[in-house]
């Protein structure tokens, strides 16, 4: 029987693991200058939920971003907020220490791995 290996998302413990980065990167944005005016609603909660599921989904977790907005479309989503080089910084910097606090058991490839893909994504939305 062939063994394989298991996805990203199995390996950080699955939704669970999502939930508490996006958390984390939250707790920094609800006091940043130039994320918190990005989202006009008073609640974050939806977009932390939105976050979560998307990141669990790209990173090997169930669809369930794609059943509850359909296709990502990053681009298209963000075309209507002014992501400029400070914007970009802000929420990558943000978002990186969101995992460090959370990377916890995380292998530094995979540690690794999700900043080269946080960076790459921050860099492609920017529009500015």
């Amino acid at each position: 029987m062939e063994k394989t290996e298991a996805s990203f998302y199995e390996r950080v413990g699955g939704l669970g693991f999502f939930e508490r980065l996006v958390s984390a990167f939250y707790e920094g944005v609800e006091t940043d200058p130039l994320l918190r005016p990005l989202y006009p609603e008073g609640d974050l909660t939806p977009a932390r939920h939105r976050l979560a599921l998307f990141l669990a989904q790209y990173w090997g977790g169930p669809p369930l971003y794609e059943q509850l907005r359909g296709h990502p479309r990053l681009r298209m989503r963000h075309v209507d907020y002014v992501i400029t080089k400070k914007v970009r910084n802000a929420w990558l910097e943000n978002m990186t220490r969101a995992l460090d606090r959370e990377a916890g058991e995380l292998s530094e490839q995979d540690r690794h791995e999700m900043h080269a893909y946080l960076t790459m994504a921050a860099n492609g939305l920017r529009n500015r």
